[in-house]
């Protein structure tokens, strides 16, 4: 027979707890922790470089190997999560990917480098599939994507105190790069101990009250617990996700790997030197983050439908990606900095957004494969931006204005291929034959 997971209305429970919150804290520290890692190669990279005596090929083989490994790892990791829950699944992402970030200490040649980074990758797509499926064990569909939100704006703190912890190890402690790789790979094994003391599932652990337990459980209960990959590869719901994130990924990694070349041949100014663009850029990128949840989560608590709130705020988000149009045209580099950092701030709340959506039309134990199909085709996508702005700008004598305008519009279409796909954002219907898939 078929039987659908319907929305309900819920009932009248009051907010309450703050415990809840204590597990959001969590998840921006690991978000922390994981950027810190990823990052720290591409600012030691000159000095690598140098070193090793890289080609500029050398390099992007190394980068091509993690970007590889992240996609391919989201599939592995979202179905480890699944399996296994968020505390034992993440713990094995976290020990995976500080085992990869130590691992760069000891790498000696183009192919130990592209190990350690392959490591790293697999390791680190264990990352979000983890902090969506905590989100929805802790947050009614109301928070959701304010939580998520939340999370998702410490990627850009992350990104900020790499170049501090960097200089804290190499020139106030005196090591070499070797021995910061290996040091900093305590952050993860102190993350490794907090989620293992701290993270349960909120019934589990005895630290949340029955008021609070309340509101976080007040969603309509779950008629299906379960779905393997074979139903939910079939999911057109699945599909609307990872189409979405297969548009809007790579201008995330664009942005990581290439806003540093372009400030240098643009305004000739080093991000790794002259911090205070970046931090702005990224600070900018925080707030929309956190402002994307917050406007998604109001909605739906004044009474919009999830479909009309998810939605209305991911094109909101888009249109502050617009002035990412404009920037190629200008001398003034601060001008250029504020319309970046505003198109950051659209693709983040778009970001936070659109990771709470899983939860909204999947059962809690197939969040994690969702996002992890979603998260392998977001890094497909990488992958051809990053070759695509190779040839682009090869071609153009470094222009980036073809770049920078399919970056404005893939926003428009991730909405319109979600909403063809998912008109409602309505509740998957499984075929249940016997017992749940």
């Amino acid at each position: 027979m078929t039987q659908a997971i319907t929305a309900g209305s819920a009932p009248p429970v009051p907010r309450t707890g703050r415990y809840r919150w204590l597990i959001v804290a969590l998840l921006f520290a690991a978000t922390t922790v994981n950027y810190i890692d990823r990052t720290m190669l591409g600012l030691l990279a000159p000095v690598l470089g140098d070193e090793m005596r890289w080609s500029e090929n050398d390099y992007g083989n190394i980068v091509m190997a993690f970007q590889a490994a992240y996609a391919l790892g989201f599939l592995l990791m979202g179905w480890l999560i699944d399996r296994f829950g968020p505390k034992i699944g993440y713990s094995i992402a976290i020990a995976i990917w500080t085992i990869g970030h130590v691992a760069h200490g000891f790498a000696g040649s183009i192919a130990s480098f592209m190990a350690a980074r392959v490591v790293l990758g697999v390791g680190e797509a264990g990352h979000f599939p983890a902090v969506v499926r905590a989100s929805s064990e802790w947050f009614p569909q109301k928070e959701r994507a304010f939580a998520i939100g939340w999370v998702n704006s410490a990627t850009t703190i992350g990104v900020i105190l790499t170049a501090p912890t960097i200089w804290l190890f190499m020139v106030w402690a005196g090591f070499d790069w070797r021995q910061t790789f290996i040091y900093t790979g305590a952050f993860g094994a102190i993350l490794l101990i907090l989620w293992l003391w701290l993270y349960s599932n909120p019934r589990e652990g005895g630290k949340v009250s029955d008021a609070e337990l309340a509101w976080i459980e007040h969603d309509p209960p779950e008629q299906v617990q379960r779905l393997g990959w074979s139903k939910i590869v079939t999911k057109r719901e699945a599909w609307a996700f990872a189409v979405a994130k297969f548009l809007i990924d790579p201008v995330w990694y664009l942005m990581l790997f290439w806003l540093p070349k372009y400030f240098a041949s643009t305004y000739d100014v080093d991000l790794k030197v002259v911090l205070l663009p970046m931090i702005i850029m990224y600070l900018l990128s925080d707030v929309g983050s956190i402002a994307g949840g917050w406007l998604s989560s109001k909605l739906i608590q004044r009474g919009r439908t999830p479909n009309f709130a998810r939605k209305l705020t991911m094109v909101i988000a888009g249109c502050f990606v617009l002035p990412l149009l404009f920037v190629t045209g200008l001398d003034n580099m601060w001008l250029a900095i504020v319309l970046i950092g505003l198109a950051l701030a659209g693709h983040q709340a778009f970001s936070s957004t659109i990771l709470s959506i899983p939860p909204d039309m999947f059962p809690k134990r197939a969040v994690g494969s969702v996002i992890g199909l979603g998260g392998f085709m977001g890094g497909v996508g990488g992958m051809i931006m990053a070759k695509s702005t190779g040839l682009v700008l090869d071609a153009t004598n470094g222009n980036y204005t073809i770049i920078f305008a399919v970056c404005t519009t893939v926003y428009f279409l991730a909405v319109l291929a979600l909403h063809l796909l998912s008109p409602r954002l309505t509740p998957v219907t499984v075929e249940i034959e016997g017992t749940p898939a």
